[in-house]
């Protein structure tokens, strides 16, 4: 009993406790990507498989390009609420919202320059790319909504309230799976209707992130007047923070466009086989993210209030679960693997080449729970150069083993590149740990 207490305290709950609804509403987002190629993956061709891969990683590179909208907000926010400054945690939200306004409308004007470069550099198929443009012509009108609701999750994560973070996945991701059938199976529109549910989805989501913020503003207290949203020296701050960010998270959605173009050299089949495998990376990712996530609340209210105590004990305490949901993610994704891509896809060669490749998507989540921990980490702190730097230096060693993986004609050679890469973004943050610790550097903000 001494014993069970010594190994599950106090601490450990308070991590699970917010932890597990995050998982839980992080696991709505692969279920969604899975009930995507689901949807298309029972149609009469493996081209659209390909086509609602090929169009989602447009956008995931477009609007992860702004994923500091999430990042910056969480870690800023979460630091202010640790100073228990009100109007500064306002004022976090708020200039992200700002930005996430202005450049969802830049996304919308800009979509033909963005489309003709993506189909250059990927260079689908004439079927993939034929169905990938109509994906994209349809969901890019959601570009605002997808980049407020990065601003509202983030806040929300700073306030420590996963059951609002809960609410909002479950019940946005509910949405669009309903409408992905509705609009895909029911009214036939094959790739358009997975666009059209996910423009519908992502409107609905914000409203509903509103929604859920009003609790805390009250019981923060404050004011929106005077927080200075256009301030020059808290804009340059954040720029510069973004900045670091955004090349961290294009570098990152590099390499992942990196995979799903090479993917296509090997053939429509081989790219539906990745695809589908893919699926198994966002269940596994989304599931690390929840300690990620819980990391970069925790750590960054320490490193705000610098109490090195408490920063040490968030980062051991969300390492350790971590691992362990990696451990047990991988297990599940040996057992389930073969019956996970029949349900993903009917068509026999897709099938076919997915277990052939299968044992590379069970041992993702070992080879990359070191990279999602830290992230949350280095997050928390607000420590981005450093962040920034190793993500960069580990897509360019990936690429080369990536490049070469093509030249050799092995996806097998290209799914080892993969995982080296997320082995790699993880070793590096861990060995420059030691210089983030509170007694070190100074809290940003």
């Amino acid at each position: 009993m001494n014993r069970t207490r010594r190994w599950f305290g106090k601490g450990d709950r308070r991590v699970l406790t917010l932890t597990l609804p995050i998982i839980l509403s992080n696991a709505t987002v692969p279920l969604l990507g899975a009930v995507d190629t689901a949807v298309v993956g029972h149609l009469d061709s493996p081209h659209y498989i390909g086509a609602v891969a090929v169009g989602a990683l447009i956008f995931s590179y477009v609007f992860w390009g702004f994923g500091f909208l999430r990042m910056a907000t969480t870690g800023l926010a979460a630091q202010a609420h640790g100073r228990r400054d009100a109007n500064g945690v306002r004022a976090v939200f708020a200039r992200a919202a700002f930005i996430a306004v202005v450049a969802g409308l830049a996304v919308m004007v800009l979509q033909y320059p963005i489309i003709e470069l993506a189909m250059s550099l990927i260079a689908p198929s004439p079927a993939v790319e034929a169905s990938a443009r109509d994906y994209f012509a349809v969901r890019i009108w959601a570009s605002p909504a997808t980049l407020m609701q990065y601003c509202m999750l983030g806040w929300l994560l700073a306030m420590r309230d996963s059951r609002a973070v809960f609410i909002f996945q479950v019940v946005l991701n509910s949405i669009n799976i309903i409408l992905d059938i509705l609009f895909v199976q029911g009214f036939g529109w094959d790739v358009r209707g997975v666009a059209g549910a996910t423009v519908i989805a992502d409107y609905s989501g914000v409203a509903l992130g509103w929604f859920l913020m009003q609790p805390h503003l009250k019981r923060l207290g404050g004011t929106w007047r005077g927080i200075g949203i256009l301030d020059r020296t808290q804009l340059s701050k954040l720029m510069k923070i973004n900045g670091d960010i955004f090349v961290r998270t294009l570098a990152l959605t590099s390499a992942f466009a990196l995979f799903t173009s090479f993917s296509a050299r090997f053939g429509e089949v081989t790219l539906a086989a990745n695809a589908v495998l893919q699926n198994f990376l966002m269940f596994g990712s989304f599931a690390l993210d929840g300690f990620a996530h819980a990391a970069e609340t925790l750590v960054g209210q320490a490193y705000g209030a610098e109490r090195r105590k408490q920063f040490l004990w968030a980062v051991r305490k969300t390492t350790i679960w971590s691992i362990i949901s990696a451990v047990v993610m991988a297990a599940l994704f040996a057992a389930a693997g073969p019956w996970i891509i029949d349900g993903l896809t009917s068509i026999p060669e897709v099938r076919a080449a997915s277990y052939e490749y299968l044992v590379w998507a069970v041992i993702l989540p070992i080879t990359g729970v070191l990279g999602f921990q830290f992230d949350g980490v280095f997050l928390g702190a607000m420590q981005t150069k450093q962040w920034r730097n190793m993500m960069l230096l580990s897509v360019a060693i990936y690429g080369l083993f990536a490049w070469w993986a093509v030249e050799t004609g092995s996806n097998h050679m290209l799914w080892a590149a993969f995982n080296a890469f997320f082995l790699l973004r993880g070793v590096t943050l861990a060995l420059l740990f030691p210089t983030i610790i509170p007694d070190r550097r100074k809290a940003v903000g």
